[in-house]
C-alpha cells in the first residue's frame, strides 16, 4: 500500500525519484524519502507527512548521484516518523531498501539480529531487511543479487523491494512476492517502480515481475532468470493531469462516460442481440455448463460483485453471489467445478483478491479476472477475463472502475442469458440499453449543481442511512462507503425492509436517510419505507428515475430512465457526486483519505 521508485541512468536521481513519488502518492502519503549512491556514500533524505515536504526537505540542490531509491509510506509497522520513513538502512549506511509489504517474522529475525550485536534505529519489519543484506554480503565476496536471494531465504510474508548498495552505485536489484514490482524501461537509462504511473512520463516499455522473481537492473538494461519480454502499456502521461478538475476524484467521476464507452467498445454483437467476451476463452458449450457465478473482491469490488450477482440472476438466470475475498480462503471454501468464479479488483494487486484466486486454482476452480490495470498480479495469474479498459484510476475512492465494473457484470449476465434462455427481443432491448448507458451517465452527471446543493445541506450530518430494496440495494451499500471513506461522515446501508428490524429506532431529525428508488414493480414498497421515515421526522434523500408523488421526499435526485436491469448503473452516479459534495464541503482531503491507500497489498 506504499508507493516505490527506483531509478539507474545518466541523470540526477533524486528529482526524477520525487517526480515519480507524486505520482504514486495516492498509495501512501505518511511520510516519505529517498537515498541517492554518490561518491560511494549513500546520501538519504526523509520527511513527515506528503511529498511536498520530502521535496522541501531536499532542497534547490540535492545529490547529484545518478541512481536511487525512493518511498512513500502508508504505515503497517511503526508510527508515521522520519525514523520510521524508508529507505532503511543497515549499521553501516551502506545497504539501502525500500520494501512494500510484510515481513511476518520479523519480530524473530529482530531478535536473532540483535543478538549479534545489531543495533536497529526504528520500530518497522522492514528495518531487517537491510541488515540480513549486509550480513549476507559479508566480505563482497557475492554479488548484491546473491546476497538479497541469500537474505530472502529466511523472510516469511510480502515484498516488493528495491536495493542501492553504495559501492556499487550503478545498479539496483529488485525483488518481488506478493507485493507489485515494474521495471522501465529507458534509453540507457532503468526505472523501477510500485506501479506504472511512476513510469509513463520516461516510457511505456515495461517488465512486469512475477512472485518469486529477483533482477539486478543498471542502466543499459536488466537481467532476471525468468523475466519475460516489455510489454507496452496503454497509458499516456497526461491520463495523470488533472485537466482543470481540483482532484482526480471530480475528473474520474465525469471520465466516466467515455470509460463506459471503453468498456463496451467490439463487445456489443447486434446481429445476435448478445455480448463478446473473448477475453474469458469459453466457448458457448463451455458457457452452457455453468451452473453458478461466484464473484470475489474487497471494497467497492465487492459491491459490484454483488451488483454482478443480481445481473446474473435476473438476466441468465443462474444462481450467482459475491463473497468478500479477504474471508474465502480461511473458511476452507467448498470449490464447485461448475461455478465460474470471477476476481474483481481494480489494480489487480489486491491482495485478498489474489490470495482468494491462488486458493481457487490450488482446489481446482475455475477463475477469470475482472481487473483494470493490464499486466497486474490477478491478470497473469487469472490468464482469462474482463479488462476494464478505465484508465488510471488515481483517486483512492473508485468512481469510473465502480461503473465499469458493473457494465461488464451486464455484459456476462447478457452474454451467458442469451446461451441460455433470454429471447433475441430482450436481448436486443439489453444491448440498446447498454448502447445508450454512456449517454444516459453524462445526462446524470449533468444534475452535479442539484447535487451539490443537497450536499451542502446534508454535510454536517453525524450519521446516514442509506437503503435500497434488490436493485438498490447493492447501491446503496456502495453509496454509504463512499460517504464514509472520503468525508468521514458515519453511514450504514441496509436493504430497506430490514429498517423496521432495528435501524428504525435511530430514525430522527437528525439521521438522513439516502433511498434508492428504481422506477421497477417494487416502487409502493420504496414508497412506503420512506412514509415510515418521514413519520418519525427523518430527512429523506431520494435517488431516483421514477416519478414520486409531490413532496415525498426532502430532496430528490434524478437520474434518467434506461432499461429496468441496467438502472443501478444509474443510480450510483449520483450517490459518487452526493459523497464528493459533503466531502469538499467539509474540507476533506478528497483524493487521499485518511487512514487509507488505494492499492490493499497487504493483510
Amino acid at each position: 500500500m506504499c508507493g516505490i521508485v527506483g531509478y539507474v541512468g545518466t541523470r540526477p536521481a533524486a528529482r526524477i525519484l520525487v517526480e515519480g513519488l507524486a505520482r504514486l502518492e495516492y498509495r501512501g502519503y505518511d511520510s516519505a524519502g529517498l537515498a541517492v549512491a554518490y561518491r560511494k556514500a549513500l546520501r538519504t533524505t526523509k520527511a513527515v507527512g506528503r511529498v511536498d515536504d520530502l521535496r522541501a526537505a531536499l532542497g534547490d540542490e540535492p545529490s547529484p548521484g545518478r541512481v536511487g531509491i525512493a518511498h512513500t509510506r502508508w504505515a503497517t509497522h511503526g508510527e508515521p516518523s522520519e525514523r520510521n520513513a524508508h529507505p532503511h538502512t543497515d549499521a553501516s549506511g551502506r545497504i539501502a531498501v525500500v520494501h512494500n509489504g510484510i515481513v511476518e517474522n520479523a519480530e524473530e529475525l529482530r531478535a536473532k539480529l540483535i543478538a549479534d550485536g545489531v543495533v536497529f534505529a526504528s520500530d518497522t519489519d522492514t528495518e531487517v531487511l537491510p541488515h540480513l543484506i549486509a550480513k549476507a554480503a559479508g566480505d563482497d565476496s557475492r554479488t548484491l543479487e546473491e546476497a538479497v536471494r541469500e537474505a530472502l531465504r529466511v523472510v516469511e510474508g510480502t515484498y516488493g523491494l528495491v536495493v542501492l548498495d553504495a559501492r556499487r552505485p550503478d545498479e539496483l536489484v529488485v525483488a518481488r512476492n506478493g507485493s507489485p514490482i515494474v521495471l522501465g524501461l529507458g534509453d540507457g537509462e532503468m526505472f523501477v517502480a510500485s506501479d506504472v504511473a511512476a513510469l509513463v512520463r520516461h516510457t511505456r516499455q515495461v517488465v512486469f515481475l512475477a512472485d518469486g522473481e529477483l533482477a539486478t537492473i543498471t542502466a543499459t538494461g536488466y537481467e532476471g532468470s525468468r523475466l519475460g519480454p516489455p510489454t507496452t502499456v496503454d497509458v499516456d502521461d497526461d491520463d495523470y493531469d488533472l485537466d482543470g478538475h481540483p482532484d482526480f476524484l471530480s475528473k474520474e467521476i465525469h471520465e466516466q462516460p467515455a470509460a463506459l464507452r471503453r468498456v463496451l467498445a467490439g463487445r456489443l454483437d447486434t446481429r445476435f442481440a448478445t455480448a463478446r467476451l473473448d477475453g474469458l476463452r469459453l466457448d458457448p458449450r463451455e458457457l452452457r455448463g455453468i451452473r453458478r457465478v461466484t464473484f470475489l473482491g474487497c471494497g467497492s469490488a465487492l459491491y459490484a460483485g454483488q451488483m454482478g450477482a443480481m445481473f446474473m440472476e435476473e438476466l441468465a438466470r443462474v444462481p450467482a453471489d459475491a463473497e468478500q475475498a479477504s474471508e474465502f480462503r480461511y473458511r476452507n471454501p467448498l470449490v464447485d467445478p461448475d461455478t465460474l468464479y470471477v476476481a474483481v479488483s481494480q489494480s489487480g494487486e489486491t491482495i485478498d483478491t489474489l490470495a482468494a484466486v491462488e486458493e481457487l486454482q490450488r482446489k481446482g476452480g475455475r477463475v477469470v479476472g475482472c481487473v483494470n490495470v493490464i499486466g497486474s498480479a490477478i491478470a497473469r495469474q487469472c490468464g482469462a477475463g474482463m479488462f476494464l479498459h478505465a484508465g488510471p484510476e488515481v483517486s483512492v475512492a473508485s468512481t469510473k472502475a465502480f461503473s465499469s465494473m458493473t457494465t461488464s457484470f451486464a455484459l456476462l449476465a447478457l452474454l451467458l442469458g442469451r446461451v441460455r434462455d433470454l429471447s433475441s427481443a430482450h436481448g436486443t432491448r439489453l444491448v440498446d440499453g447498454l448502447r445508450r448507458l454512456p449517454d444516459a451517465v453524462e445526462h446524470a452527471l449533468a444534475g452535479e449543481a442539484e447535487v451539490a446543493a443537497v450536499a451542502r445541506r446534508y454535510a454536517e450530518a453525524r450519521s446516514m442511512f442509506y437503503l435500497g430494496r434488490v436493485r438498490g440495494s447493492a447501491v446503496a451499500r456502495e453509496g454509504a462507503q463512499k460517504l464514509k471513506e472520503i468525508s468521514y461522515v458515519h453511514a450504514e446501508a441496509y436493504a430497506a425492509a430490514e429498517l423496521k428490524h432495528g435501524p428504525l429506532a435511530l430514525v430522527d431529525a437528525t439521521m438522513p436517510c439516502v433511498v434508492v428508488v428504481p422506477d421497477d414493480e417494487l416502487i409502493a414498497k420504496n414508497v412506503s419505507t420512506i412514509e415510515q421515515i418521514k413519520a418519525r421526522g427523518g430527512p429523506v434523500i431520494a435517488v431516483t428515475n421514477a416519478d414520486l408523488p409531490d413532496g415525498l421526499a426532502d430532496a430528490v435526485l434524478r437520474v434518467p430512465r434506461l432499461e429496468p436491469e441496467l438502472d443501478p448503473i444509474l443510480l450510483g452516479i449520483p450517490l459518487q457526486m452526493l459523497a464528493y459534495h459533503c466531502a469538499a464541503a467539509l474540507g476533506r482531503d478528497i483524493d487521499k483519505p485518511r487512514n487509507l491507500a488505494k492499492s490493499v497489498t497487504v493483510e
